[in-house]
Order: C-alpha cells, then structure tokens, then sequence
C-alpha cells in the first residue's frame, strides 16, 4: 500500500535561500522544456530528452536535475491526457490543456532522486543537491510515527515543494498490508451531508460545525473578491488551501475513530457505493455550493486506506433507498421518510433518526453481500 509521509525542513537563511532558488530554477526549466514538447508534439521522454538536455545542462542544472525534470513534464502530459480521456477533464479545464502547454508555480514540487538528496535519519538531517552547490546537514521535522515509517518504507524519489513559505520533502513509502481478518459481523456506515457519517450502532458524526465554518469562509471569500486586489487575491488562495485542510482533518478524525471502533469489535466496514450521485441528483440552487462541495469521496478514501493499514475488512454495497426501507419489514417508500431527520415506517411502525436506519440497512446489505462473496464455487462431477 502506497502512503505519502511529509516532513518539513528547517534550514538556515542561507539555506532556504538556495532551496527556494533551486525550485524557482526547475520549475523555470520545466516551463521551457513543457513548451518544445508541446511546439513539437514530443512527449516521449527519450526523445524530449534528447532535444532539451544540453540546454538545460547549460542553464545551471545538474545531469540528474535535468533527467528529473524531462520526466516531471512527461509525466503531467501522460496523467492530463489521462484526465481528458475519462472525461475528468472538461470544459475551460480541457481546452486550456490542449490549446496551451503545462506550466509549474515557481515552488511546484520538483522530485530529487537517492543521488540527489540523501537521508540521515539518527540526525534527522538530509544532504541535498541544489544550484549553489549541494548543501549538508539540513534539519527536518515531522511526526514521530511519519518518520517510522519514513525510515522503515521510504522508496523511490522524494519530492521538494514550497507551500505558504514552508519547505517541505514528501516521500512514498510502501507499506506493507496486514491480512484482513474474518468479520464477525459489519459497521454500517451512512455518509451524508448534514451528518457527516452515521453509523448502525447510531453513533453520530455531524457536519453542523463544519457547514458553519464553511459558511464563514464563504462570507470572507466575498468580501475579498469584491477589493479586487492582488493581495486579495493572494489572501483568497491562503483560505481555500486552509479551509481544505481543515476539511481533510475533520475526515481523517472520523475515518480514524470508525476504524478503531470496527478494529476493537472484530468488525469489517460496510459503506454505500455514492459513485456518481452527483450526476444523478439535482439539487436546488441554494443547495448547490453545498451538495458540490460534500467531501463523502475524501472520506470513504481514507477510511479505506485506514481500514487496510488496520486489517479490518470494507465492503461497498447499493446506496438505492437505504433511508427509505424499513430494515425490520422491508417496505420501502418514499413517505417512510417523512424529513431529513425522521423515519417511520407506514407499514409496521418502526421509527427512529433516518441516518441510524440508513446505516442499519447498510450493514444488513453487507451482511447478504459477504454471505454470497463467500459461498463455496459448487463441484461439477464428471
């Protein structure tokens, strides 16, 4: 399993100064050499690299500077014209790609290879390439259990990134995953809007506080974007990458909690298939900032890789009306949900919050589901 740790660095003045200088001289070349391979039609990074590699030599990079970064332009051709071909890529997005050629910030990451950046763990230092020379001793910082597993899975390239002044190194390690264990039984889960994530045993994890902060953020956006300002519009870039965090951290709190609670009760994690909803619901206008912005995605992602890095089974069973079936008798009708929050089944009576019986229709359908995964292949005799 492929997990991404990230450490800051703590260089001197001196040092940043050649680190930021660095980036701005990759990401310089990368914007030329993306210009020939598009002027050219050569995407190839043989070919690419035969055209572009003395120029970038003569520019001031190192010969493994100037490899990495052909294959930083080769790649993002490869992974855009990816995008455009599953229709991810679309509308302003898709013609600008195909109508001008990639371009990288100035602090975009640059990856360095084992020859170019080395590290030395017992010190918490790395030895780095850059343009003025390469530099020793450069203190990172990170979390304890990061940097185990920095030291125990680190492979391949790591990349160097300026973000918000910051200098960080992000690395891929790959972890090995334990085997899953046979569930005694599931922890449905029902994502939604309102509630984040309600689980068959009714706990609640609500997103009151997160849809008021975003509300909040929505009211300083506006009173930004209406100075007009290139400081506004710097000021506006910073909310939106500090609102994404904070959604990414209101995630990983709950998929980390599910995780422990199936873990710690010998459970495997049943969630809905949401793939899709959004092309299949048509909210109204005033719903519309909010239903495109639902972070369900990011959060079944890392409950996902949570629950493999923990051993603990997941499954993903049909989403169609879990919050309009009465999980005791089966009727399924619209009206059994009388509000968002309320469910009463017209048939037998069964009442409760609409989100809990969502996520007890959840775990029945993952408790059928795991039933037929593993019925035995039946022997055909001679």
């Amino acid at each position: 399993m492929k997990l991404v740790v990230q450490v800051r660095l703590s260089p001197s003045a001196e040092q940043a100064s050649a680190l930021a200088e660095t980036l701005h001289a990759c990401n310089a070349a990368a914007n030329q050499v993306s210009r020939v391979a598009f002027e050219r039609n050569v995407f190839s990074r043989n070919d690419l690299q035969k055209l572009v590699y003395a120029e970038l030599r003569s520019s001031g990079l190192g010969a493994q500077a100037a490899v990495r970064t052909v294959k930083k332009v080769v790649d993002a051709y490869t992974a855009t014209r990816a995008r455009s071909g599953t229709g991810k890529l679309r509308g302003p997005s898709r013609a600008r790609s195909e109508d001008k050629p990639i371009r990288f910030r100035e602090g975009a990451a640059q990856p360095f290879d084992d020859r170019m950046l080395s590290w030395q763990h017992d010190a918490e230092t790395v030895s780095i390439w850059t343009i003025a020379g390469r530099l020793k001793k450069v203190r990172f910082v990170g979390h304890p259990e990061q940097l185990k597993t920095l030291i125990a899975f680190r492979q391949g390239e790591t990349d160097l990134v300026l973000r918000d002044g910051k200098l960080l190194l992000i690395a891929t390690c790959d972890v090995p995953e334990p085997p899953a264990f046979e569930p005694a039984d599931w922890l449905g889960v029902d994502r939604g809007i309102v509630n984040l994530a309600t689980t068959s045993d009714g706990t609640n994890f609500q997103g009151r506080r997160l849809r008021r902060y975003r509300r909040w953020q929505t009211r300083k956006r506006a009173e930004l974007q209406a100075k007009r300002t290139k400081s506004a519009t710097r000021r506006l870039r910073r909310r939106a990458r500090r609102e994404r965090r904070h959604v990414t951290q209101v995630n990983h709190t709950i998929a980390k909690e599910l995780v422990a609670v199936a873990q710690r009760t010998g459970r495997g994690i049943a969630l809905e298939d949401l793939s899709g909803i959004r092309d299949r619901v048509r909210p109204r206008r005033d719903q519309r900032a909010t239903h495109s912005s639902w972070p369900f995605r990011q959060l079944g992602t890392f409950i996902e890789y949570k629950a493999k890095r923990a051993g603990v089974p997941m499954i993903t069973v049909d989403a169609r009306h879990t919050s309009q079936m009465c999980p005791r008798c089966g009727h399924t009708a619209r009206n059994n949900r009388s509000d968002r929050d309320h469910f009463c089944c017209r048939r037998c009576g069964l009442a409760g919050p609409a989100d809990h019986v969502a996520g007890i229709n959840v775990r029945n359908r993952a408790r059928s589901a795991w039933v037929l995964v593993n019925v035995p292949e039946p022997v055909i005799g001679r």
